[in-house]
């Protein structure tokens, strides 16, 4: 298998938590059970609860074993991808053969969705680290900002981060995704920060917008605005910004791919997506070289253009 044709596999791509993160795509784009307004992939159309295998586990583990045979740093194997991982219901097979073949840590990068279902929270006990979100604090705000499946409820959706934390021996590492105007005010992140104390994460990360969202009306904090929240919460807390991208050692990845990136932005503004399909590259590997690119300044959001970049003109 030529190291440039996997289907599955991404990176490794510098992650603002995991360091050296070598992606593993288990549902094809955007099959989600929510469609969030801050999505940097877009909006998600139509939103879904079906488990099955969307992605055949041999194809996966011949992609991982190839790629691990080539010998790359990798601090974390992440399942994550362009859409709810936890929807492929052979997540747990896969956690398990990775486990067999290298002791490299696994992550699930979830939106917690689904945690209530007792076969999920059976097949995710062997991953090392869990990060789900919780980005809301009653059911209201819940349908606002995360516009989940119609089958799923805030009060079960919580029950499940409750439940699976009380089992689960690895660490949970709780993102809190705060938008101006709906989330960034006392009452609204009180409610959150009460639920964080039922949760019992190992740490609570605190995000907001920083790339192009999926509506034009979902804004980030500032950071002093994240600070001042950030005393809501109980126990570890984090901020986690664009500015921890430069704690990634830039030349550990294909830097060809950023010049590729620049090239293809400076003839016309582009998206996430418009990146991915004219290059060739997964969305999340362009997601995350785009990142990269802006926190270093050479990119920068289109004004005006909900989702486009341009070339920094700083």
């Amino acid at each position: 298998m030529s190291m440039d044709n996997f289907r599955h596999l991404y990176g490794p791509v510098p992650s603002r938590r995991l360091g050296r993160s070598l992606g593993i795509d288990l549902v094809p784009y955007k099959v989600c059970s929510y469609d969030c307004i801050y999505c940097q992939l877009g909006s998600t159309g139509s939103t879904t609860v079906a488990r099955r295998e969307y992605v055949p586990v041999d194809e996966i583990m011949e992609e991982l074993e190839q790629k691990l045979a080539a010998g790359i740093a990798i601090d974390y194997i992440s399942l994550a991808g362009s859409g709810e991982p936890t929807l492929h219901n052979g997540i747990g097979d896969i956690i398990r053969r990775i486990k067999l073949i290298t002791s490299i840590p696994v992550a699930v990068l979830t939106n917690g969705s689904l945690l209530w279902m007792e076969d999920l929270q059976d097949a995710l006990m062997p991953a090392d680290l869990l990060i789900p979100s919780l980005d809301a604090g009653d059911e209201a705000v819940f349908q606002e900002v995360n516009r989940p499946d119609s089958s799923i409820s805030f009060d079960k959706m919580v029950q499940g981060l409750i439940d699976f934390s009380r089992r689960f021996k690895g660490e949970i590492w709780l993102e809190v995704f705060l938008l101006s105007g709906i989330t960034d005010n006392e009452q609204a992140v009180k409610k959150i920060a009460e639920l964080t104390q039922r949760i019992t994460p190992t740490r609570v990360q605190l995000n907001s917008v920083y790339r192009p969202p999926a509506e034009d009306y979902a804004f980030g904090l500032t950071s002093e605005q994240m600070e001042k929240l950030k005393s809501y919460f109980p126990g570890t807390v984090e901020i986690i910004s664009e500015s921890a991208l430069h704690s990634v050692e830039p030349a550990s990845f294909d830097l060809s791919r950023q010049e590729d990136i620049i090239s293809l932005i400076s003839r016309r503004p582009c998206t996430v997506n418009d990146v991915a399909v004219g290059l060739n590259m997964h969305q999340n590997d362009s997601l995350k070289q785009i990142g990269l690119l802006v926190s270093s300044g050479k990119l920068q959001p289109a004004p005006g253009k909900s989702g486009f970049y341009i070339i920094s003109q700083h």
